[in-house]
């Protein structure tokens, strides 16, 4: 052999000496080594045997299958021996699944607990067949590691596997013995709805819809992996649609849980003795639940487009109503222009006005018309009386300076570009102004309705642009994150992701209930229409003033809209942010339905005061940031407010100085300042006004509101510090509209105190829109659903269809809601439509 041969010889060698040997195939046992015993089977024969490690059970059956009819196969099994270490594997090979289990079956829990269980059924799905009949072969194979192992076997057919439309079917499941049925569509139905209830709240219970396929999921480790489920204790319903099954029908199943903690039950101790360790499965021989199901047909296409007209007929038909109204008035006006023209003596008092009687200049103005105050009768001095040609709504500060024929002449739009929110007066000495003007015991609107004109038109209208970027920004990603939720729910089938009534959810496309989305449409609509009916008003307004028309320009409520249009934006994005919320209700996206709702309790009560205080009403960036606070702390109270004890004492404090500091503002229509010599101030007036003489207060019609305000706002926050109620969000909106009915309340009293009068058109609204409330507050407080509590308790509150077989009580209380916040905006609107034709200084502040 040549060198070079011998070198490669040797580095083979060295390599095969350096490589691993390669792996020993193992050899099968012998046959005489391991027994195999093959036994022909019945159905519903009970089969007592053993098995062990050297022996391998196998049962073969057989049976004819139909095509025209499905037929289920269960196999239940009990293991007699104890041996937990090394259970007994069953295993069922079928034509198209292989189905394997052992026993004692273990299922995991809450953090990894371990659940045992002795007994076992399970459900053998059935394949399709093509042919008329066919016989078809299953297996059950049973082996074991551990010694002689005893266990019994029966496999039975399942009675009423096929469930029949409109038929109830009762029947048990454990957590180890799950339960399945088939159901197929009718030819005439497209839509149906699963209805499962029980006697008993628990154990808790997962309903699943799967398709037609092989292996079902039946088990609590792994029901969630396919279709739809729910969580259930009382109460379960899924709709099903058709054309989400290619074989036009599915499975129900129903499995029970091994715990009870996901329907809100107790978790139970673990581990129950003792002397049992952590890692020691537990036995459960007491979960059972009896249920029943019913599988009904869902509502028609024809419902759909019969319920969306009635939605839209509801509503439009305020549009066509106020349009009726719109003519009627404008005949009615041109009726009466045209009997002025023929008397041809226009007045500024003319049937609708009232003079200042003598006894005003010694008296207070509510007792010249014999109402006396709600207090000591005290004088008032003759600052109470201010001439009307004070108001800046004419730009002149004095008749003495301009003759009337002046002030009509005077160009009445001007342009507001060269106008700023900062130029508030046109007095030179304004601060000196404000004291002497506000701190008189009586005030005309005439006396706070001095600034220019222009400079309050531009305050106001930020109103209306400040909301309309706020629902911008705010619906944008609100409307991205209610689609990503329904994705969510569409993709993983996880339905206890939202909180809707399911017994009256109605899908349309990807959205799970379009009922609830419909019903919000009023909200939308007439929002729409007060703003026109606003834009209307101010058209009207503005072609006054072109015409030098004296009423428009000298009497009544000085007439600012921005608010109005802000109010009537608030309630379209009310009605948009409740659709979103209701794609997917639940307990992270509950401010989307009640953030507008704040801001439309907060701009109602501002305009309420804009009426007779235009000049000293909140600008719209103090008035947003304060609502903005309130949903701030509306977000922290659904997060952190159950059951923490220092959130709700702060809270409450906040309430209380909150409330104490806008009083002062109210009282001294804010001539008061806030800084360190405040407490100096508080201890002079109390001597003085209580100590060194005992006198009534200067201003007792507002101290009788604010006295009221106190008593409400103080006892709501002892009721929140005390009862600590759940829904945070809801007790922060009651909060709001209970201030809100009561200045609205003492805004009506005091106006007929002082002699004034409510016309038949607001008077008929505020009767309409009360009974409107009352029935609205009545479907409210049903309670369908609530997100504080687990989805499956949620489900208990579910109820059926009550209108149209469409809409549930949470949709009627979207639709009378709506109509009722419409009426009481035309009450803000229309309430001081009796002073139109009076002097401003004739009209009295409260």
């Amino acid at each position: 052999m040549s060198g070079s041969g011998a070198a490669v010889l040797a580095w083979a060698l060295l390599a095969g000496a350096l490589l691993p040997a390669p792996p020993v195939r193992p050899q099968p046992l012998p046959r005489g080594d391991r027994k195999v015993q093959e036994k022909e089977a019945q159905f519903n024969t009970t089969y007592i045997d053993w098995v062990d490690a050297n022996l391998l059970n196998i049962y073969a059956f057989n049976h004819s299958v139909r095509r025209n009819r499905t037929e289920g196969v269960r196999v239940s099994v009990n293991v007699l021996s104890e041996h937990k270490d090394r259970p007994v594997l069953f295993v069922v090979r079928q034509k198209e699944a292989v189905v394997s289990f052992q026993v004692p079956l273990i299922l995991r829990g809450l953090y990894q607990r371990k659940y045992a269980y002795q007994e076992v059924s399970r459900t053998l799905c059935q394949p399709q067949t093509k042919a008329e009949v066919e016989t078809q072969h299953f297996y059950v194979d049973v082996s074991t590691l551990s010694l002689n192992t005893s266990y019994q076997l029966r496999v039975t057919r399942v009675e009423n596997f096929v469930l029949r439309t409109d038929e109830r079917f009762s029947f048990n499941a454990t957590a180890a013995q799950p339960q399945y049925f088939k159901y197929e569509f009718p030819e005439e139905v497209d839509s149906v709805i699963v209805k499962v209830t029980s006697a008993m709240a628990f154990p808790c219970s997962v309903i699943s819809i799967q398709d037609i396929l092989c292996p079902v999921y039946d088990l609590d480790n792994n029901v969630a992996f396919i279709g739809m489920y729910q969580t259930m204790t009382k109460k379960a319903a899924i709709t099903v649609q058709k054309k989400d099954f290619p074989s036009h029908s599915f499975y129900v199943v129903v499995v029970v849980k091994t715990e009870d903690e996901a329907c809100g039950g107790a978790l139970p101790f673990y581990p129950l003795s003792k002397d049992a360790s952590p890692d020691e499965p537990v036995d459960q021989h007491n979960r059972q639940k009896m249920l029943e199901v019913m599988v009904s047909p869902a509502i028609t296409s024809e419902a759909y487009v019969r319920s969306v007209l009635f939605c839209l007929g509801i509503f439009l038909s305020f549009y066509i109503l106020t349009l009726l109204i719109a003519c009627w008035e404008s005949c009615r006006q041109h009726r009466r222009k045209g009997l002025l023209a023929a008397m041809d003596s226009p007045s500024l008092d003319t049937g609708h006005s009232r003079s200042i009687p003598d006894s005003f200049l010694n008296h207070g103005p509510y007792d010249s018309y014999g109402y006396g105050s709600f207090g000591n009768g005290s004088s008032s001095s003759t600052e109470g009386v201010t001439d009307s040609l004070g108001s800046a709504e004419v730009s002149y500060s004095y008749v003495g300076e301009r003759s009337l024929e002046n002030v009509a002449s005077r160009p009445r739009l001007d342009s507001l570009s060269s106008v700023e929110e900062d130029d508030y007066d046109t007095l030179a000495d304004i601060d000196y102004d404000k004291n002497v003007i506000r701190t008189k015991q009586y005030l005309c609107v005439a006396d706070l309705a001095r600034k220019d004109k222009r400079v309050l038109r531009k305050k106001y209208q930020i109103y209306f642009w400040n909301i309309a970027t706020i629902a911008v920004f705010y619906a944008l990603p609100v409307i991205q994150l209610v689609i990503t939720y329904q994705t969510v729910v569409n993709v993983t089938g996880n339905q206890d992701i939202c909180y809707y009534n399911f017994l009256c959810a109605h899908p349309l496309g990807n959205l799970s209930a379009f009922n609830n989305i419909l019903s919000n449409l009023g909200y939308v609509l007439l929002g729409l229409l007060f703003l026109l009916i606003i834009l209307q008003r101010e058209i009207n307004y503005n072609r006054a003033l072109l015409r030098n028309d004296t009423h428009a320009l000298e009497c009544g409520i000085p007439k600012h809209f921005g608010l109005f249009y802000a109010m009537g934006t608030a309630l379209m994005m009310e009605g948009l942010l409740s659709a979103c919320y209701h794609v997917c209700p639940n307990y992270t996206n509950f401010q989307f339905d009640t953030s507008f709702m704040y801001m439309i309790a907060g701009l109602c009560m501002l305009k309420l005061y804009q009426k007779r205080h235009p000049d000293i009403n909140a600008s719209a960036y103090s008035a947003y940031a304060c609502l903005a606070l309130v949903i701030f702390f509306s977000v922290v109270g659904v997060v952190f407010g159950k059951g923490n004890t220092a959130f709700w004492i702060v809270f409450s404090v906040i309430h209380i100085v909150a409330t104490l500091l806008l009083s002062t503002q109210l009282y001294y229509m804010g001539r008061w300042k806030l800084d360190s010599g405040i407490l100096r101030r508080i201890l002079h007036v109390l001597y003085t006004d209580c100590v060194r003489q005992c006198s009534g207060p200067m201003y007792v019609d507002r101290m009788v509101l604010l006295v009221m305000g106190n008593i409400v706002n103080w006892s709501l926050a002892a009721y929140g510090l005390i009862v600590r109620p759940n829904d945070f969000a809801s007790y922060l909106l009651a909060i709001g509209i209970c201030n809100l009915l009561l200045y609205f309340a003492f805004y009506i009293i005091m106006k007929l105190r002082s002699g004034e009068r409510i016309k038949l058109i607001p008077l008929l609204c505020i009767i309409s829109t009360s009974v409107v409330w009352g029935f609205a507050l009545f479907f409210f407080f049903q309670g369908l659903s609530t997100w504080q509590k687990t989805p499956a308790e949620s489900r208990e509150h579910n109820r059926d269809c009550i209108l149209l077989d469409f809409f549930d009580d949470h949709d009627i209380w979207h639709f009378l809601s709506s109509i009722a916040m419409f009426g009481s905006f035309l009450v803000l609107l229309t309430l001081d439509d009796d002073l139109d034709c009076v002097q401003r200084d004739k009209i009295y502040v409260f």
